[in-house]
């Protein structure tokens, strides 16, 4: 062989080298870049979820707060009943968003989550139903048990953060 055509084949051989790394380097690098999309679209909706909760269980609280007193003001608490439940809304659009990015952990522990604040919604309403009607015969036993569902549904929003945390740490 002689020299101009190991010069043209060695030519050759460079190109498709070259251009066989660059398209394992784009190929690379656009996954890296779906991957920092994704986790942020992620983010953002974990985040937005985070911040409804937050927003809706400092309206439980106010309504708790309001139950709890001796002579609970009934207008009072009713428009507080109001608010929470607009603000429970917004949770559930929320979570909807979480549902649709995942991964299934993450949702399964926002499922834990609705049922624990549906399990303290219950026991607000039971609580206002009471109010109303002037019972007071289990006013300490129902807010015992609002406090221990507090405490179960506080524990199942710190999961689904440390689930959160775990989730967008991952390296896909």
């Amino acid at each position: 062989m002689d020299a101009g055509l190991a010069a043209l084949l060695g030519a050759a051989v460079g190109s498709l080298a070259t251009l066989g790394a660059a398209v394992v380097n784009g190929r690379t690098q656009a996954r890296s870049q779906h991957d920092q999309w994704r986790r942020q679209h992620r983010r953002d909706a974990y985040a937005s979820y985070l911040s409804s909760l937050h927003d809706r269980d400092i309206a439980m609280d106010a309504v708790l707060d309001a139950l709890r007193s001796d002579d609970p003001d009934l207008p009072n608490v009713d428009e507080k009943i109001r608010h929470f439940v607009t603000l429970a809304r917004e949770v559930h659009r929320a979570v909807e968003v979480v549902v649709l990015e995942g991964p299934d952990p993450l949702v399964a522990a926002a499922e834990r989550i609705t049922h624990a604040s549906n399990d303290l919604s219950h026991v607000m309403r039971q609580m206002a139903e009471n109010a109303r009607a002037g019972d007071t015969t289990h006013k300490a036993e129902a807010a015992a048990l609002a406090n221990e569902r507090e405490r179960f549904l506080y524990q199942a929003i710190k999961n689904f953060r440390l689930a959160a945390s775990s989730t967008l740490d991952k390296r896909n």
